[in-house]
């Protein structure tokens, strides 16, 4: 039985990657700000699943969830840095503590878990992480400096770890997802940021990604036997968006009937 760990576990992504991994047999260890009583109870995985509650950009925390981990009985084969907060602003009106927020979910969370998790799987020559960057880490995207440039960030952060750690046994991959239907995707309409039609007139599949299509493609990340010489790897989850240069009425047009 392999061993995984997912942040951001309470809802969206991170809780389909997590029903994903459970019914693919993995033992799991839930992390979120939230509480996960409920997601571990939807779970229904019994003693393999536990939740753990706490802030991964506190260093604190991420030590004491480290040792928690180092001290189960089945070691760490899978990271999943998934969680994250998104700030719709004009670059001249974001605050500093906007900023840092930010900076510290999206990527200083990320770089602790992946020093101190990542730390045991060196130790042991053998692990897989994956990070949940975004199309906003490939590309820009107006009114998003702060969340942009944390995913760009954990892009690098990606790249540079895999570069350091692949030839150790740890393969450190990300994948970017386009708009997704999730918790955070409602949010951020309710405010008048997008609509449905922004997003579908971009994206050449005509759709948001769903949560699923982004845990499919955790999963493969996640498994050696799937993915074993995939290391590095910043994977568009997108429906198309990042390949397509088209204008909208030429986009809408190649799609036929």
């Amino acid at each position: 039985m392999k061993h995984a760990l997912v942040t951001g576990a309470a809802q969206g992504v991170g809780f389909v990657t997590a029903a994903r991994l459970a019914a693919a047999g993995y033992e799991l260890t839930l992390v979120d700000v939230k509480s996960l009583d409920e997601a571990v109870q939807r779970l229904n995985a019994g003693a393999r699943v536990r939740g753990v509650s706490g802030d991964v950009s506190s260093e604190a925390f991420v030590q004491e969830l480290a040792a928690g981990v180092a001290a189960r009985q089945r070691p760490l084969d899978v990271l999943v840095n998934n969680a994250g907060v998104s700030l719709i602003c004009p670059a001249e009106q974001t605050t500093p503590a906007q900023w840092q927020r930010v900076m510290d979910i999206n990527l200083f969370g990320p770089f602790l878990l992946c020093r101190s998790l990542g730390a045991q799987m060196l130790a042991r020559g053998t692990g897989s992480i994956v990070n949940v960057a975004s199309i906003a880490g490939l590309a820009g995207v107006s009114q998003r400096s702060a969340y942009n440039a944390s995913k760009h960030g954990l892009v690098g952060l990606t790249r540079t770890l895999a570069a350091e750690w692949g030839g150790r046994g740890v393969r450190v991959n990300a994948v970017c997802p386009g708009w997704i239907k999730t918790e955070m995707d409602e949010a951020d309409q309710k405010r008048g940021a997008y609509s449905d039609a922004d997003i579908t007139s971009r994206v050449p599949m005509g759709r948001f990604a769903r949560a699923e299509d982004v845990a499919a493609a955790i999963e493969f990340l996640a498994d050696p036997q799937l993915s074993g010489f995939v290391n590095g790897a910043c994977l568009p989850v997108d429906g198309g968006w990042t390949a397509d240069a088209s204008w909208d009425s030429l986009r809408l047009a190649s799609r036929g009937s």
